[in-house]
């Protein structure tokens, strides 16, 4: 008998409010027979678990029951604690409780394993309050106001209903809906300023899917780094993209788009990196390394 099961099937019944022994023996992928045998087996272990006969039956739980932590293995319940403690490391201090309930239940204290900053260099207090108000702002459905800078140099107030905090790249990015817009946006963070929490609140929506959302045109891109800043290779490129020359220079490749981001990330590398490919995309560097030369020259 898999205590697994027998956890699954309590789960789902938590879950569901109540469950049949086929609907239970289709979801775990066994017979209705097993499913009466797990039922008994939990019932002899003092979980509050009864049947009902008759076409509106079913397997339930008493329901005033709490979930027990000996249903739980070793290694469960140190999932469970790190993960709390993964929710919270980002401020939230509702896991924070969990946690510290979780943990004197199970007796167990993982230690402080993680630690999230989401401030930038000299920027900690600024960010970490503009992170605290959109993560209320996400979970209790509340509009925003603010003040944002856009990729055309235009900055100005913006209406939206935040969705999603999503961390992509290095960089934070908030997915809302724009209702002045009619449309989905996606915010950069450190391009946000003057916050103000709404008591106006939105019904719950979806964020689209990436899969739904136009797909974006890739170049391969082949980099060489000169052995100086060889290290700056591994910011973005994975190990499988690197290969090391014999004078301690590297060349990476990959699939990217060409668009202002990798431009800024080449410039940022000054002399210390050459572009393999495209060609293309070396004439576009030169443009803008002779623009920014033109406008800081002495």
């Amino acid at each position: 008998m898999s205590d697994s099961r027998l956890f699954k099937i309590l789960y789902y019944i938590l879950e569901k409010g109540r469950a049949t022994a086929p609907e239970l023996a289709s979801e775990l992928e066994v017979t209705t027979r097993t499913i009466y045998r797990d039922v008994e087996a939990l019932s002899g272990a003092g979980i509050p678990v009864y049947t009902e006969p008759g076409r509106n039956g079913g397997i339930y739980l008493l329901h005033d029951f709490v979930l027990d932590r000996a249903l739980l293995s070793q290694g469960e319940r140190q999932e469970v604690l790190a993960a709390l403690q993964g929710i919270s490391a980002t401020g939230y201090t509702a896991g924070q409780d969990a946690l510290s309930k979780l943990s004197a239940l199970f007796n167990i204290h993982t230690g402080d394993w993680l630690e999230v900053d989401f401030s930038r260099w000299g920027k900690s207090a600024c960010d970490n309050s503009k992170f605290d108000v959109l993560k209320t702002a996400v979970i209790q459905h509340r509009e925003i106001g603010m003040f944002y800078a856009n990729t055309k140099g235009e900055r100005g107030q913006r209406t939206v209903w935040p969705l999603r905090l999503s961390y992509k790249s290095k960089e934070w990015y908030l997915k809302a809906y724009c209702p002045d817009k009619q449309d989905f946006r996606i915010f950069k963070l450190n391009r946000m300023s003057k916050l103000e929490l709404s008591e106006r609140t939105f019904a719950p929506m979806q964020y689209p899917e990436q899969q739904n959302m136009p797909p974006q045109t890739c170049q391969r891109i082949t980099l060489l780094f000169s052995k100086e800043i060889a290290y700056r290779a591994y910011d973005e490129f994975d190990e499988t993209q690197i290969r090391c020359m014999e004078n301690g220079d590297l060349t990476a490749s990959a699939e990217m788009p060409v668009d202002a981001w990798l431009t800024g990330y080449l410039l940022s590398l000054g002399p210390g990196v050459e572009i393999l490919e495209p060609g293309y995309l070396r004439e576009i560097l030169a443009r803008q390394a002779r623009e920014i030369y033109e406008k800081n020259k002495p």
